[in-house]
């Protein structure tokens, strides 16, 4: 039976769906940015007269797009709203969260292991998360006779089919895969698959039927391939995929990771952490001090611009 784990780290939480020795499905949560679920009241900066739409500036500083503004709110009053998308990064861009009004009393937004019924543990098993990671950093899934490219946009998360076997094959053989990392890398919003362009309607079909087997469990709306091999699937989003965090803020996740390393260090001794001055760049100062206080040591930071960004490391060190 699949289930739910949850690790409250440091500077993130991490949620994997483990069947069978494997992780199927991913999320992860970055406490501190406006989530969905949250509900607080916020002040109004700007609304068109003739428009339900406007923004909003909420008590952390950060702003959100609100809808369904009723015609009375008024610009420089406080309204009361929930969040029902956090902000994303696309491209050289990052789309605001988004929010409506609500008359819910104020909540902070959910935790992953109350999202998802989770069990909270100390560590996943080992690997699962490292792997998930590497996934969404790469953005390669490889397969038997192929591999799926998988890209962040402004407009949709494209994923691309490639290989060496028949158009037919190659596309029937990417779809169980195409299914895990949808899973795996908490993917939402709309999604667009590059397939092989496929001539005959009677391929094209036998694609569509596989689809919608591997994604009977995701809940979705999807069009029918067309002739150029494309199909396009839209989801619920409300909050970053792991592979947007991944491609995004690169710096940020490896941070968190190094941390994630830090805290599994049993040798006594003061703890080093080795990074790129990116990584270390990205270590705020609060989750140093989480560190120092749950592992009970002295902390030794290095910056090591030889170091790829993912490659930093952390060991224990005499004084």
């Amino acid at each position: 039976m699949a289930d739910w784990l949850v690790e409250q780290g440091i500077g993130e939480e991490r949620a994997i769906l483990v069947d069978r020795g494997e992780a199927i499905a991913a999320h992860v949560r970055w406490p501190g940015q406006l989530e969905a679920g949250l509900v607080e009241d916020a002040l109004l900066l700007h609304k068109p007269k003739t428009s339900p739409r406007g923004r909003a500036r909420f008590a952390n500083g950060e702003e959100a797009l609100v809808d369904r503004l009723p015609p009375e709110a008024s610009e420089g009053a406080n309204i009361r709203l929930e969040i029902t998308r956090s902000c994303i990064g696309e491209g050289k861009r990052v789309k605001l969260a988004q929010a409506r009004p609500t008359l819910d009393p104020p909540c902070p937004a959910p935790t992953l292991a109350e999202t998802f019924g989770a069990r909270v543990v100390r560590r996943f098993p080992r690997g699962l998360w490292e792997d998930i990671v590497e996934e969404a950093r790469d953005g390669i899934v490889s397969f038997t006779g192929g591999s799926l490219t998988i890209t962040p946009t402004p407009a949709m998360t494209l994923v691309d089919v490639d290989g060496t076997l028949l158009p037919r094959a190659l596309a029937l053989a990417a779809v169980d895969p195409l299914a895990r990392a949808i899973a795996r890398l908490g993917l939402g919003g709309v999604i667009g698959i590059d397939f092989p362009t496929l001539q005959g309607k009677d391929d094209r079909k036998a694609v569509d039927v596989v689809l919608e087997g591997a994604l009977a469990d995701f809940d979705h709306e999807r069009t029918a391939m067309n002739g150029f091999g494309f199909v396009q699937l839209v989801a619920r989003l409300t909050r970053p995929s792991l592979l947007h965090r991944a491609q995004f803020d690169p710096a940020g996740m490896a941070a968190r990771l190094l941390l994630r390393r830090a805290e599994d260090i049993a040798e006594p001794g003061v703890l080093l952490l080795r990074a790129h001055p990116q990584v270390i760049a990205a270590l705020r100062d609060d989750w140093r001090e989480e560190l120092a206080r749950r592992s009970g040591r002295q902390l030794r930071i290095e910056a090591d611009a030889t170091l790829a960004p993912h490659t930093g490391f952390a060991q224990a060190v005499a004084l």
